[in-house]
């Protein structure tokens, strides 16, 4: 069987010890394209090492980047992987099929089941699985929305669904994890911010006890074990972060006007 006629588009800073693994499990695709932020570790190296076309691009955000990867892929199909991500063999299995023979795909958009990777355990509840995400779809079809975080491709018809999980390991330790969590709790309390969000005591209280009734108990996470317990408490603790540094924006914001305390 041949390559498969799309691009794989991967995004990435200073990702020299994920990224050779990550281009491997996609080079079944006729193109793997990187786009780098100025990584100042190996990462633009080993990705060219290991096959990959690498482009550099000044960071805007994370559905930006995305789309600009999706911009300049070679082919209308893109399948959209992250660094700390993998295609299982399944997963590999059901994508050749679509395209077998240059076949053109039924729909023109696809999700794949993501399966997270936390404290040496594959979750299997809870918020770690099921956990769909559209990553394959057809550029005239689709595109990444512009948030900063927790980017989506907007698309407009019917999805489908793929069998074979997409693995996700997303840090080698738990500081590592703790660490990129509170990266992501500024940008979305920053993203909150702007939109003219407000975040009351109930927010900052009722949603992560919400969300650990939701994940933990409804969706069965206590299965998972401690990796379960821990993914979900750091989640829950996440919800609380975010308000609470939204909060302080809205108070700094508010002290900064004329007639507000310094």
């Amino acid at each position: 069987m041949g390559p498969v006629s799309a691009t794989a588009t991967i995004i990435t800073h200073n990702e020299a010890e994920q990224i050779a693994a990550c281009v491997e499990s996609v080079s079944f695709f006729a193109e793997v394209l990187v786009i780098d932020s100025g990584s100042t570790d190996d990462t633009v190296t080993r990705a060219r090492a290991a096959g990959a076309r690498v482009m550099s691009h000044a960071w805007p955000g994370f559905g930006l980047q995305k789309q600009f990867a999706v911009d300049q892929a070679s082919h209308d199909w893109v399948f959209s992987i992250d660094a700390d991500e993998r295609v299982s063999a399944a997963l590999r299995d059901t994508i050749e099929a679509l395209f077998d023979g240059g076949k053109t795909p039924a729909k023109k958009a696809y999700e794949v089941n993501r399966c997270n990777h936390f404290m040496g355990r594959a979750l299997r509840h809870g918020e770690g699985y099921p956990d769909w995400c559209l990553r394959l779809f057809h550029r005239q079809h689709g595109h990444w929305s512009a948030d900063t975080v927790h980017e989506k491709v907007v698309y407009a018809e019917a999805l489908g669904r793929i069998d074979g999980d997409l693995d996700h390991y997303s840090a080698t330790s738990l500081g590592d994890y703790l660490d990129k969590q509170n990266r992501y709790t500024s940008l979305q309390a920053e993203e909150l911010f702007n939109r003219g969000k407000g975040a009351s005591i109930a927010k900052l209280t009722l949603s992560p006890l919400v969300r650990f009734i939701k994940f933990y108990l409804f969706r069965r996470g206590c299965l998972d074990g401690v990796p379960g317990l821990v993914h979900i408490a750091i989640g829950c603790f996440n919800s609380f972060c975010k308000y609470a540094k939204l909060r302080e924006l809205i108070s700094q914001s508010e002290s900064s006007k004329p007639g507000g305390q310094p």
